[in-house]
């Protein structure tokens, strides 16, 4: 009876176990291979040669470069500063829109068309009118911006703006005294333009 139960036992075991693990096996061989797009680049890639026959290509790795393209720096809005007493607008009125945005004199001068050749001459002349703060007003005069635009209503656009203003700058020059380097050198004998 031992003989027999052991028999039993393994002819169950083999009908339990063996369909099983031929669908293991099946299901295995069905899988599909994993393929990287290298290698499925490199049986695709095609050299031409001279004879017109076709040549599998060297292909390493590090041939591929990869560009992301940067995110544009948000262009900056003017944002209202509150008067305070004893300032141009009265609390009923909305008053001159300041510069809060960001940039560089370089970057300002650039984007308001004036060259490079004047640049100098523009640097020395803001440099002592406002010190390069776009938001510079003279009390006395009511002067503002970059290069005291007097009145600062004559600044199309804003007269805080630093691009406005230097346009506005480039114009007064050019009308007055010639161009940058006219006004510098009458900045530098009376020490205003």
């Amino acid at each position: 009876m031992t003989v027999f139960a052991a028999c039993a036992a393994l002819a169950f075991t083999g009908a339990y176990v063996g369909p099983m693990g031929s669908a293991i096996s099946r299901a295995q061989a069905e899988e599909p291979k994993t393929v990287t797009l290298y290698a499925e680049g490199l049986g695709d890639a095609q050299q031409v040669s001279v004879g017109g026959d076709k040549q599998a290509p060297t292909l390493d790795r590090s041939s591929y470069n990869v560009y992301v393209k940067p995110k544009p720096t948000p262009t900056p809005t003017p944002t209202e500063k509150k008067k305070t007493q004893g300032s141009e607008a009265s609390s009923g009125g909305g008053g001159p829109v300041l510069y809060s945005g960001g940039g560089a004199p370089s970057e300002w001068m650039a984007a308001a068309g004036i060259s490079e050749a004047d640049m100098g001459y523009v640097n020395y002349i803001v440099s002592r009118e406002s010190g390069w703060n776009p938001n510079a007003t003279n009390r006395s005069s009511g002067a503002c911006g970059l290069v005291q635009a007097l009145p600062c209503s004559k600044v199309p656009g804003n007269g805080y703006d630093p691009v406005d203003n230097l346009r506005w700058g480039t114009g007064y020059a050019t009308s007055r005294y010639g161009g940058w380097a006219g006004a510098y050198a009458f900045w530098t004998a009376n020490n205003w333009w």
